[in-house]
């Protein structure tokens, strides 16, 4: 069973956008298998990989660039913006979160499938 820890986790009423580190690769895995940053449906659990492709870490100011569009964020809030349709989804960050046995079961499956799922927004 794959083991992992979130390391950001931001959401609003529609969706989750949440970095995980499988912690029970070996260190020499490669960082792409080790960290992942999933898009998850809040209705239905669905999750969708996002293809993290940069980051800058400014401050206060965290971002992520994905081929799937743009994450920004802080200690309170976040914004996604969506390459395709440049839908923006104003999130908050959740410093003190705990995952339920619903999403922690899902992940777990994506982690150890993750061809079963949608390869991106």
């Amino acid at each position: 069973m794959p083991k992992f820890e979130c390391l950001f986790f931001l959401e609003n009423f529609y969706l989750q956008l949440i970095e995980v580190k499988r912690i029970d690769l070996p260190e020499d895995a490669d960082i792409s298998e080790k960290f992942k940053w999933l898009w998850i449906d809040k209705e239905t659990i669905q999750i969708s990989p996002l293809n993290f492709t940069a980051m800058d870490s400014a401050g206060e100011i965290e971002e992520r660039y994905f081929e799937e569009g743009y994450l920004k964020f802080n200690n309170s809030t976040g914004t996604f913006i969506e390459k395709y349709n440049s839908a923006q989804h104003p999130l908050d960050r959740r410093m003190d979160f705990r995952i339920g046995t619903a999403l922690e079961n899902a992940i777990t499956e994506f982690l150890q499938n993750p061809t079963l799922f949608s390869t991106g927004r």
